[in-house]
């Protein structure tokens, strides 16, 4: 019982602070599931991340997964209704007020100010993911060769995922 209530706790929290989507949230989720309580590796943390990015629904599924991998079925469920429901609930509630103040020159205002937030918190996403994805001269010329043709061609990212998994499975095992 007690793991269910670490996975509540930690996985709810993560939820009322994901501003800006799951992304934003990756460092903690990574410093909670990895560091903290030792529910998973580094190597895992990204694998099961990789895995939601490919996997069809929200990307942010990957939590279910810990979910199970920690406490089986009932870990999968608490942690699927503790990062979801939290979330839903408070967007919900703050649509309903967002709307009612469309005019308010306040909402202007919190709308610019989150913007930058929630751009800084996903790049932290980004920088969590990297620092163990990228350890090897090979990974590293991976994500560099995907960086470019992401910034040189409009290319659905799941394609980039697809070959990159192939190309890091044909050299990195070869390695």
């Amino acid at each position: 019982m007690s793991k269910l209530l670490d996975l509540i706790g930690v996985f709810s929290l993560l939820s009322i602070l994901a501003v800006g989507g799951g992304v934003a949230v990756l460092p903690q989720m990574k410093h909670e599931t990895v560091t903290e309580h030792q529910w998973l590796t580094p190597d895992q943390f990204v694998d099961l991340y990789s895995l939601g990015q490919m996997a069809p629904g929200p990307n942010m599924m990957m939590v279910t997964v810990i979910g199970y991998r920690v406490a089986g079925v009932a870990g999968a469920l608490a942690v699927t209704l503790a990062f979801f429901v939290p979330a839903s609930l408070l967007t919900f509630a703050t649509s309903r007020v967002w709307t009612r103040f469309a005019g308010s020159p306040w909402r202007l205002s919190v709308q610019r100010g989150l913007a930058p937030v929630s751009i800084g918190l996903m790049g932290a996403g980004v920088v969590a993911i990297a620092e163990v994805a990228t350890r090897t001269v090979a990974t590293i010329a991976i994500a560099a060769l995907v960086l470019a043709i992401l910034l040189r061609y409009r290319i659905n990212p799941a394609w980039i995922i697809l070959a990159s998994g192939v190309v890091g499975a044909v050299t990195l095992q070869a390695g």
